[in-house]
């Protein structure tokens, strides 16, 4: 017991003074969180090895004056009373880093932090390819089902964690963003200055931008312009819809080719509203193929076809996906910031719901939405690659695309190897997992996601600004004569 609680108040010390060292050096992490756990690669994933994090959140007006661990036993269901009363006596639950009484009454401005025995969710093992490097900005093709930057089950299997890692490359800024099933490129800048130069033009809609995608049935041969405003229906967990009160959007589409059940179609957004080029190709009645939220009937019998969700309300519309998608597969948390000390979770539902890392013997439930509340950023689009590479292909992670780029004139891209990355284990280190005996998650067996978990078929293609193009290689689903072997007869 004493060598556990010492393993958790270093845990905390460390938490305070990583904490100070954020405020000091933004945006970047310190050494220390990347080296609090490493990769390994498995099934065609990327996996974490378990490892100990600390949550932090101030405590919320309406906890003022209450018990610690009433407030715990009342807001955050998924565990019975004793079960946070244990960790406050063992000080794994703290108050301004400090361990308290079980009956201490909470205060305006007190940071509640917890240590976790944190377990994140495998994304796929294709690599992260460099498109162009220099002294100011980094150019990558994501693959599908990695997220850019932390955010809830989500943080050394981020773009940002894999590029620091195993790259070298840190203190990135985020220009713009691609969701976590969006593939191809990613802008960042190597500094401030940059940053906001490269944010102005995509925000002052000097960059022209194309997307690839693949539609469920034959899209007309006509150039389409779609101009129907957006509205964001909850910021909470992501959803969107055409509306009246929406803003401004305006989205041309071009058929490149049909293969007798779906087409590809080039995608110009000349805005950059979040989910815009799916939302408006639901509207039209052409849905990216497996898109796990707009091409469903959730949103009514015609799946939002010309805006009808089947006269449901936007309460309603957001309470029925919660309840039938696996919060895992297109919801997440910004679980470095909420409190999400103990992932809430409760009863079992129908076994064909399971999905990526979810239990065997259980399924989320409602509580398990770990949504996040954030503002679409200049381009926020969904995405995927679904080339077949993958780490255990390549003698190292760090692959390097050799595009041809242009910036003024046309010159191919070379990248010195990096020094300084940590290459994945190519297969599992018994030596470097860790159990806790209290951590749910060591109790239970996942099951990986398949393939289809991990693909949506959108992916930012082209990029161009003021003097200078970006572009990737085309997914093999971009082809036009490729067929989906999940729904080929």
């Amino acid at each position: 017991m004493l060598t556990e609680l010492l393993k958790y108040t270093g845990m905390q010390e460390k938490a305070k003074l990583e904490t100070k060292a954020l405020k000091a050096k933004r945006p970047g992490f310190t050494d220390d969180r990347y080296n609090e756990t490493s990769y390994y690669i498995e099934n065609g994933l990327r996996k974490v090895y378990p490892y100990y994090f600390t949550f932090t959140t101030f405590t919320k007006g309406r906890w003022v004056g209450e018990r610690i661990l009433d407030v715990f036993a009342r807001e955050f269901r998924a565990h019975p009373a004793e079960e946070y009363e244990r960790c406050i006596q063992a000080g794994t639950l703290t108050v301004n880093y400090d361990k308290v009484p079980i009956d201490y009454k909470l205060k305006h401005n007190d940071l509640l932090a917890n240590v976790v025995h944190r377990h994140e969710v495998p994304v796929t093992s294709q690599p992260i390819t460099i498109v162009h490097m220099d002294e100011d900005i980094v150019v990558v093709n994501k693959p599908a089902s990695i997220p850019v930057h932390p955010c809830g089950r989500y943080r050394h299997n981020t773009v940002v964690f894999i590029l620091a890692k195993e790259y070298n490359l840190k203190n990135l800024r985020t220009i713009h963003r691609l969701d976590r099933l969006t593939s191809g490129l990613l802008l960042f800048g190597r500094s401030p200055k940059k940053a906001r130069q490269m944010e102005h033009q995509i925000r002052n809609r000097l960059v022209q931008k194309e997307y690839v995608c693949r539609v469920e049935g034959e899209f007309p041969d006509e150039i389409i312009e779609c101009k129907e405003p957006i509205e964001v229906v909850s910021y909470k967990i992501g959803v969107c819809k055409v509306s009246p009160k929406g803003k401004d959007c305006n989205t041309i589409f071009q058929k490149l080719g049909f293969n007798g059940k779906t087409s590809i179609v080039l995608c110009k957004p000349k805005t950059g509203r979040m989910h815009q080029i799916r939302v408006h190709l639901q509207y039209l009645g052409y849905p990216v193929v497996n898109d796990p939220l707009y091409n469903h009937e959730v949103f009514g019998p015609v799946k939002g076809k010309g805006g009808d969700l089947g006269g449901k309300t936007d309460e309603e519309l957001v309470r029925d996906l919660i309840h039938i998608h696996n919060a895992e597969n297109w919801l997440g948390m910004d679980g470095d910031s909420e409190l999400s000390m103990f992932n809430p979770r409760k009863g079992d539902l129908d076994d064909s719901l399971v999905g990526p890392l979810v239990p065997k013997d259980r399924v989320l439930g409602d509580d398990d939405a770990d949504p996040v509340s954030r503002e679409p950023s200049p381009c926020d689009e969904s995405c995927d690659n679904n080339t077949s590479i993958s780490c255990e292909s390549l003698p190292h992670p760090l692959a390097v695309s050799s595009l041809t780029t242009s910036r003024n004139v046309d010159a191919k891209v070379t990248v010195a190897t990096q020094t300084g990355h940590e290459a994945p284990d190519f297969s599992f280190n018994p030596d470097k997992m860790t159990v806790d005996k209290h951590c749910y998650e060591c109790k239970v067996r996942y099951r990986d996601p398949k393939p289809q978990d991990l693909v949506m078929y959108l992916h930012a293609w082209k990029y161009r600004g003021p003097g200078w193009e970006f572009e990737t290689e085309l997914p093999d689903w971009a082809r036009v004569d490729w067929v989906d072997p999940d729904i080929s007869e």
